[in-house]
C-alpha cells in the first residue's frame, strides 16, 4: 500500500483499547494506508526513532497505572537520559480511554502525548480522552476524533487518486486462512502441558502451568448474597515462585453448553480439525492454539463467545451477513447513529456474543469460519491477588474468589465467566486441572522487619494481605494491622478463625467494620479515624507503610479523605500539608494500592 507505514500501538488491560486500534487499522486499511497493530510491550520501542506515523491508544487502569501489557515501554519512554530530539521525525496522535468516574481520568494518555512532545514528537491532534461513564461510551468522544485523524494523515499523506476507499459495507480479507482437515491429526497436538523434570522456565502465558485443584470451597454463610470461594492449587513441580503482593493469572474456558450452542448456531462440527495459516506475511498464529486445532478447542478455550460484544464485532457481522433483514439490524447497530439503541441493546443488559448469534440466526451460520478470530475477541486471562504465602504453604496457592452473578432485564442471570467456571469445578468428584502462571502485583511490602504495616482490605481485598501476614509471621515481624470490612461477622468474615489465632499470639492486631450489623452503616474508613492517633505515630513516627486493596469506586477516595482528616487533625497539618504529605507517602511507595473495577 502507498504512504508511510502506520503504525498503531496499544497499551490494553480489558481488551477495549486493542479493539480500538484494531478498528484504526481496519480503518486505515480501507484508506488504502499500510498499518501495522502491535502491543506496546511486544514492539521494540528503539525502533520508534525510525517511525514517521504513529497513533498510541491506551487505557488508564486503576488509579491512574499504564496497562500490564504497556508497562515495560512506560519505564523506558520515561527514561531521564532519552534527548529530547529523539522523536523529531516523528508524527503522532494519542488517543485515551478511561473512566471520568475516578479521579485520574485517562491520566496514561495526557501523561504520555505531553512526554512525546517533549521527545520532539509532532501531535497530529489533541489527545482523544474517551469515557466510559459517556451514555454512548467512548465512541462518543473517538467517532469524530478519528474522522479529524484521517482528514490530518490524508492530507499529509495521500493517496494516489485510482485507489478508491473500501465501502465499509465489504468485508476487509481475514487475518487467516482455515484449512479443514479431511481425517482427525493422528495423535492430539492439544494435549496440556505438563512440567517436565529437570529445568524449566516458569510458566507463562504461552506456557501456562496445569495446576491440580486441590480444594474448592464456599466461605461465605448460606444466607449471603455472595458466593465465594477459597480455592487451592497444587503448584508441586512446576517450578512456580511469588511472594505476598503477586498475581496469578488463570486462563478460564467456555462452558460445554454454550460451546453446543455456538457450534450449532454457526453450524460447525466441534470434532472437525483445521489448520490456520496467516494472509500476510510476518503475521504470526496465535500462539495460544495448536496446530492443527479442534473447532471443539478453539470454541472451548479461546473464542470469547461470553462476552459482550463491542461496535466492531457489528460492523463486521454486518459485512458477513447475506439476510436483508438482519443485515439492516446490524448496519444500524454499527452506525455512528445507532449506537444509543446498541447500548440498549447490547451493553446496558449484557447481552452475550453468543446471544447475539441466535438473535441473527440466518447471519449466524452463515458466517465463514476463516473470520471466527476477526469476529470473536480471544479469552484473557484474569487475575487474582494469591492469598497464601509459600512459607506457610510450600506447595500450594490459594486465591479469594467471588462468584460474579447478577441479573438484568434479561431471563438468564448475567455470570463472570472466570468465577462461575471456577465455581463449577469440583475436585472431590475427580481430578480438576486449571491453566496457570503468575506475575509480579502492585503492592511491594517491606524488607525490614522493623517496618510496621497497615493494611486496609473490606471484603475479598483482604486476599493479598493474607499472603503477607502469613509471611511476615513466618519471619517472626510484629507490626501487623489488618482493616477488614464485611457486612456481617456470621457471614462473611474470611479467615476469622486465623486472625483470632494470630491475634492471641501477638502477631496481628486486627479491626473490624461489620457494615450492617448495626442501623448506621460503618465501613473501614469510620475505623481509621477512629484510631487516628494510632494511625499518624506508626506513620510519622515508626515509618509504617500502608497499604489498600478493593474495589476502585469508592474505597479509595473514602481512605484517602479518612487519611488526610487524621493528617489534620493529629499531624497538626493544614489542608495543603496534609495532601503533600499524602503525596509523599505514595512517591517513596509508603501508600500502595491495589483495586479492581
Amino acid at each position: 500500500m502507498p504512504g508511510p507505514p502506520l503504525l498503531a500501538l496499544f497499551g490494553s488491560q480489558t481488551g477495549t483499547a486493542q479493539d480500538v486500534a484494531e478498528r484504526l487499522g481496519r480503518e486505515a486499511r480501507r484508506r488504502r494506508l499500510d498499518c501495522r497493530v502491535q502491543a506496546l510491550d511486544s514492539y521494540a520501542v528503539a525502533n520508534l526513532i525510525r517511525e514517521p506515523l504513529v497513533i498510541f491508544v491506551c487505557a488508564t487502569t486503576g488509579q491512574g497505572d499504564p496497562p500490564d501489557n504497556m508497562k515495560n515501554f512506560w519505564r523506558f519512554i520515561f527514561r531521564k537520559n532519552l534527548p529530547s530530539s529523539s522523536l523529531c521525525q516523528m508524527d503522532f496522535a494519542v488517543l485515551g480511554l478511561g473512566d471520568s468516574s475516578y479521579t485520574k481520568f485517562n491520566f496514561v494518555a495526557k501523561k504520555l502525548h505531553r512526554r512525546l512532545l517533549q521527545l520532539g514528537g509532532s501531535a497530529l491532534l489533541p489527545v482523544c480522552l474517551g469515557d466510559d461513564q459517556h451514555e454512548l461510551g467512548p465512541d462518543a468522544a473517538i467517532d469524530p476524533w478519528l474522522g479529524d485523524l484521517w482528514e490530518k494523515v490524508l492530507k499529509q499523506y495521500p493517496v494516489p487518486h485510482s485507489l478508491a476507499v473500501i465501502p465499509p459495507g465489504v468485508p476487509l480479507p481475514s487475518k487467516f486462512t482455515l484449512q479443514f482437515l479431511q481425517e482427525p491429526p493422528g495423535r492430539s497436538s492439544e494435549e496440556p502441558h505438563v512440567p517436565s523434570p529437570g529445568p524449566q522456565e516458569p510458566p507463562s502465558a504461552s506456557q501456562p502451568f496445569l495446576a491440580p485443584m486441590a480444594a474448592n470451597q464456599r466461605v461465605t454463610g448460606p444466607a449471603h448474597f455472595q458466593d465465594v470461594r477459597l480455592i487451592e492449587f497444587d503448584i508441586t513441580g512446576s517450578g512456580i515462585s511469588f511472594s505476598a503482593g503477586d498475581v496469578v493469572l488463570i486462563q478460564p474456558s467456555n462452558s460445554a453448553d454454550d460451546v453446543q450452542q455456538f457450534c450449532q448456531a454457526l453450524g460447525l462440527d466441534p470434532n472437525q480439525y483445521f489448520v490456520l495459516q496467516p494472509r500476510e506475511p510476518g503475521v504470526p498464529c496465535p500462539p495460544e492454539l495448536p496446530q492443527p486445532c479442534s473447532v471443539q478447542h478453539l470454541v472451548a478455550h479461546y473464542l470469547d463467545i461470553a462476552s459482550v460484544p463491542r461496535r466492531s464485532f457489528f460492523e463486521l457481522l454486518a459485512c458477513l451477513s447475506p439476510h436483508g433483514l438482519e443485515r439492516e439490524k446490524l448496519l444500524e447497530f454499527s452506525s455512528a447513529q445507532g449506537q444509543e439503541e446498541l447500548c440498549e441493546y447490547c451493553s446496558r443488559p449484557r447481552r452475550t456474543i453468543l446471544e447475539v448469534l441466535c438473535d441473527f440466526p440466518h447471519t449466524a451460520g452463515a458466517i465463514p469460519p476463516e473470520y471466527l478470530l476477526d469476529l470473536v475477541p480471544q479469552i484473557r486471562p484474569r487475575a487474582f491477588s494469591i492469598a497464601s504465602s509459600l512459607l506457610v504453604h510450600p506447595t500450594r496457592l490459594q486465591i479469594l474468589v467471588a462468584v460474579v452473578r447478577y441479573q438484568t432485564r434479561l431471563k438468564e442471570p448475567r455470570r463472570g465467566l472466570c468465577s462461575s467456571w471456577l465455581a463449577s469445578l469440583d475436585p472431590t468428584q475427580g481430578p480438576v486441572s486449571v491453566p496457570l502462571w503468575v506475575r509480579p502485583g502492585g503492592l511491594a511490602f517491606p524488607e525490614t522487619p522493623e517496618t510496621p504495616v497497615i493494611l486496609v482490605g473490606p471484603g475479598t481485598g483482604v486476599a493479598p494481605f493474607r499472603a503477607a501476614i502469613q509471611e511476615r509471621v513466618a519471619r517472626g515481624w510484629t507490626g501487623n494491622f489488618l482493616f477488614f470490612g464485611c457486612r456481617q461477622r456470621d457471614q462473611d468474615f474470611y479467615w476469622e478463625a486465623e486472625w483470632r489465632e494470630l491475634e492471641k499470639r501477638g502477631c496481628l492486631t486486627m479491626v473490624t467494620a461489620f457494615s450492617r450489623e448495626q442501623d448506621r452503616k460503618v465501613y473501614v474508613q469510620h475505623r481509621l479515624r477512629e484510631l487516628g492517633p494510632l494511625i499518624w505515630k506508626l506513620l510519622d513516627r515508626h515509618g509504617a507503610c500502608f497499604y489498600l486493596a478493593g474495589n476502585a469506586k469508592r474505597i479509595p477516595v473514602d481512605v484517602t479523605e479518612a487519611l488526610t482528616s487524621i493528617f489534620q487533625e493529629h499531624g497538626g497539618l493544614s489542608a495543603p500539608e496534609a495532601a503533600a504529605y499524602l503525596a509523599r507517602l505514595q512517591q517513596t511507595l509508603r501508600f500502595q494500592m491495589e483495586t479492581w473495577a
